[in-house]
């Protein structure tokens, strides 16, 4: 009964904070057209997968466009476009089909929301920058754990368990995806395109 709990105490606790974050968020024209955009893009990168030998896949990027979007215009935007992302990849993309429909809450709506969080801690300092994408990569990987763990233990490695099984099969694509994902957006002008973004309302 330990997982179910852990479980549910995430999700509606994180679910909870979310939530409250967004109550002021502004949905103008230009807001809605970086969140279909960065949607968009997010679902395509999402579908182009580099498998490993674990039977998990690294996603082509996917956790950049929302990532940006946090930190160059709004990271409550990338929470409400996370969400929208996470209904819209159930209908495009095969593997993101919920096994049952409590995953959608555990899994849906949290690991592509999460990625909001790398502009929870401010968007000018590397260091902040920083520690937001690590606390939303690790938003995403305990969702996708706990999703493991509760939806998928049927799929455990002989001897392994559900929670020794989910922990290692998401550690063998979370990391490099996550390792990538830092490189890229700590190379990008951030600066620069946060500027560009708000030059014109």
């Amino acid at each position: 009964m330990t997982a179910p709990v852990i479980t549910t105490v995430f999700s509606i606790g994180y679910l909870g904070v979310t939530v409250w974050l967004c109550r002021e968020v502004k949905l103008n024209a230009k807001a809605l057209c970086l969140c279909g955009l960065t949607c968009a893009l997010t679902l395509v990168l999402e579908s182009i997968m580099i498998p490993l030998p674990t039977g998990a896949a690294i996603p082509l990027g996917a956790m950049i466009p929302l990532m940006l979007l946090a930190l160059i215009y709004d990271y409550r935007l990338a929470f409400l476009s996370g969400w929208i992302t996470g209904i819209l990849a159930i209908i495009l993309i095969p593997v993101w089909q919920p096994v049952h429909w409590a995953q959608l809450f555990v899994e849906h709506l949290v690991c592509f929301s999460c990625l909001g969080y790398a502009g929870i801690f401010g968007n000018q300092k590397r260091g902040r920058i920083l520690v937001g994408m690590l606390l939303a990569i690790f938003l995403k990987f305990w969702g996708h754990v706990l999703s493991g763990v509760i939806f998928f233990s049927q799929n455990a490695w002989d001897g392994w368990g559900a929670w020794g099984y989910s922990l290692t099969y998401h550690l063998s694509s979370k990391i490099p995806e996550a390792i990538l994902t830092m490189v890229i957006v700590s190379l990008l002008p951030l600066g620069t395109m946060r500027k560009a973004l708000h030059k014109h309302p």
